[in-house]
């Protein structure tokens, strides 16, 4: 008989661990980012009423979970009365995918919520849709992966795809550059991202996030508390080398957040601390040739000057300098006509297809 538990932290984490083999290319977040995400400590959400999280257990072992939550910033600024869910893992079983999925519903209903769609994994610069393509491709750092029965799970339940994405992977070898140059480029400077004016520069890249992201679909601002959420653990993994902020005048108008891949440590310590936590992280740090770009923005009002592929030909260069060989890119959705020709100019070739999945709950 399956079971399904509110709140039980120690099973949720357990289930892709449980339910996912060795092949299978889903890598965790770390347990202690996990437990700070689903707490009223995630600036996302008011307080505990804006989620919940939900484990199927069979004889007593995790074999399913999803989070449900409501973001009402979202709600608001796109007049949407909309739940979102999050880190769907379940094993291949249509029972459980049912019995998990129902009281998602069920928990967004008694909100008032009229529709559900994920996935959405509960950050500012948020992991986004379910993989549904690629499947024998190893992702990077803050990519959503999943098995190939996640996708038919949730179209057994009614969910239906919608806004199609594509993540990215540039050999460096082969990396070309777009070779544009700036005008004036006498008035642009670029500023690493390091440890020290870390606070400062994070607030600079959130302008222009927020200014650059104003008009793409289902984007909304991020506060300082939500983007510095996240934000803030990358201090700790940062290679100042690989992201800067992009200055005219003085005045911030470009960024690109790119940080080491980490996804090789997480699966080596099962993305918990122990006692040899730090043996991995030396042999982590020792051997790292992998990096992802996490986001890239440039302020609307300069769209078009060639900002863009300036900071991604710096990037590529200081990859190169540092000893990169591989480059990963976290989601553009097929919308993002400039984006997707940006990373075309790179020669980035596509590495995995996600959607999102929704599903009317009147």
């Amino acid at each position: 008989m399956i079971e399904i538990r509110e709140r039980d932290f120690e099973g949720f984490f357990s289930v892709p661990f449980n339910v996912y083999g060795e092949k299978e290319h889903y890598v965790s977040p770390m347990k202690a980012d996990l437990r700070k995400m689903l707490s009223e400590q995630n600036p996302l959400f008011s307080g505990s009423e804006d989620f919940t999280y939900l484990t199927a257990f069979e004889n007593g072992t995790a074999v399913g979970r999803i989070v449900v939550h409501i973001h009402h910033a979202s709600n608001t600024r796109h007049q949407t009365e909309q739940a979102s869910f999050g880190f769907f893992d379940c094993r291949n079983c249509s029972e459980t995918a049912r019995l998990l999925l129902q009281s998602a519903e069920t928990w967004a209903r008694e909100q008032g919520m009229s529709e559900i769609a994920g996935n959405f994994n509960l950050t500012a610069m948020q992991q986004c849709g379910v993989q549904t393509d690629g499947f024998e491709k190893p992702g990077y750092t803050d990519m959503v992966q999943n098995p190939q029965h996640i996708p038919q799970l949730l179209r057994e339940n009614c969910f239906e795809p919608y806004f199609p994405m594509t993540t990215f992977e540039v050999d460096l070898a082969e990396a070309t550059f777009t070779g544009k140059e700036l005008p004036d480029a006498s008035r642009y400077t670029f500023q690493e991202v390091e440890k020290k004016g870390f606070k400062q520069r994070m607030e600079e890249a959130r302008a222009v996030l927020n200014d650059g992201f104003e008009q793409n679909p289902m984007f909304v601002p991020l506060t300082p508390k939500e983007f510095i959420f996240q934000a803030g653990e990358m201090m700790t993994i940062l290679d100042p080398r690989l992201s800067s902020v992009v200055k005219l005048d003085g005045r911030p108008v470009g960024v690109v957040i790119c940080i080491p891949d980490l996804n090789g440590f997480l699966k080596a310590t099962r993305s918990k601390f122990g006692i040899s936590t730090p043996f991995h992280y030396l042999k982590y740090r020792l051997g790292r040739h992998r990096a992802v770009i996490i986001f890239y923005s440039v302020a609307s009002a300069q769209h078009g000057l060639g900002i863009m592929g300036a900071i991604l030909d710096q990037t590529v260069s200081a990859l190169k300098g540092a000893g990169y060989r591989q480059l990963g890119v976290t989601w553009i959705a097929d919308a993002n006509k400039p984006s997707l020709r940006q990373v075309e100019k790179l020669g980035a070739k596509p590495l995995h297809r996600l959607h999102l999945f929704k599903k009317s709950l009147s």
